[in-house]
């Protein structure tokens, strides 16, 4: 009872604070393209580098790249698709989206990649900066994927287990990943996991929503 109470407040109150939170970064991220919060985040994760450590952080930011995006998207569509959870696979399609916003928001805010010397750059990419899509598209895609090993129990517990720690593992990583290899300031990995909660948010809306019906 108390739950379905506040159910409605907080379904409005919490994706409405974490957009404002976007777009107040967003502006903060224009005014001030070169903070030096920014700067101090990435000194302090890149002063553990190592040859090892280069080649894990690579390997974390791999789905984010393409073909690497696609195939984790297409692969995972067809086995939901082939064990016949038709919608699930539709839904997991639908995070290919992400992309799509990821690279809207980059074009309008333009910020300009870190580069030497301010910061050590292990992989050059030529792209806006802002926010990081490999962030975005880990919290939509892997996040989508632990939520439906959760939801769906007729899948064996192993599958779904192990599913959903190597879900949540790149998730937490994949910010490490990009301020390690010089690809993104952490401001740019806070835009990219605030703007991914809400991409999330909104693929899970309409996935229960239609479940319910």
């Amino acid at each position: 009872m108390i739950f379905e109470k506040y159910k409605k407040p907080i379904m409005l109150y919490v994706p409405g604070g974490i957009c404002i939170g976007f777009i107040l970064l967003t502006i903060l991220v224009i005014i001030f393209p070169h903070s030096f919060i920014d700067l101090e985040f990435s000194q302090e994760i890149q002063e553990h580098k190592n040859p090892l450590l280069d080649s894990s952080m690579k390997l974390v930011s791999w789905f984010g790249y393409f073909p690497g995006s696609a195939i984790a998207v297409i692969s995972a569509t067809l086995v939901f698709f082939i064990f016949k959870y038709r919608r699930e696979a539709l839904f997991v399609f639908f995070t290919s989206v992400s992309g799509l916003i990821s690279s809207l928001v980059k074009i309008l805010v333009n910020r300009p990649r870190p580069a030497a010397p301010l910061v050590r750059v292990v992989q050059k990419v030529n792209e806006q900066s802002f926010p990081s899509g490999h962030v975005l598209f880990y919290i939509v895609f892997f996040g989508f994927l632990t939520v439906l090993m959760y939801r769906l129990k007729s899948i064996p517990k192993i599958a779904r287990v192990c599913v959903a720690a190597v879900s949540l593992a790149l998730i937490f990583t994949v910010p490490f990943s990009r301020i390690y290899l010089g690809a993104h300031w952490f401001s740019d990995v806070l835009g990219g996991f605030l703007l991914g909660i809400l991409s999330l948010f909104a693929l899970c809306f309409f996935y229960f929503r239609k479940a319910v019906k």
